[in-house]
């Protein structure tokens, strides 16, 4: 059975900024850079438990999208089959960006 995978107003933003900077550095870029989000959250779908825990007490994971350099930052409420996307950041970006957000 799948799990339910929603996003966050903040995290749909995060990927329209980042989709709309790299098509400014080249046309069709950013549309790349959505497919491999989408995909990232469609195999969250299948097993968001494959990826190890990164908060203390909370079920805080992330995963890195295959060509591009930022973090999937979701939770799991595993009772409710549901993961929540927190954030999509660059990699490079400090904790603090998406710890606010939890």
């Amino acid at each position: 059975m799948k799990w339910k995978v929603v996003a966050r107003p903040e995290a749909k933003n995060d990927v329209l900024e980042a989709a709309n900077w790299y098509d400014s550095q080249r046309a069709g870029l950013g549309d790349e850079f959505v497919e491999e989000v989408l995909a990232v959250f469609d195999a969250l779908e299948v097993n968001p438990l494959l990826h190890c825990r990164r908060h203390p007490t909370k079920n805080i994971r992330w995963r890195y999208p295959e060509r591009f350099p930022y973090r999937v930052i979701y939770e799991v409420i595993e009772e409710e089959r549901l993961v929540v996307i927190a954030a999509v950041i660059h990699a490079a970006r400090h904790d603090r960006v998406w710890r606010r957000r939890i």
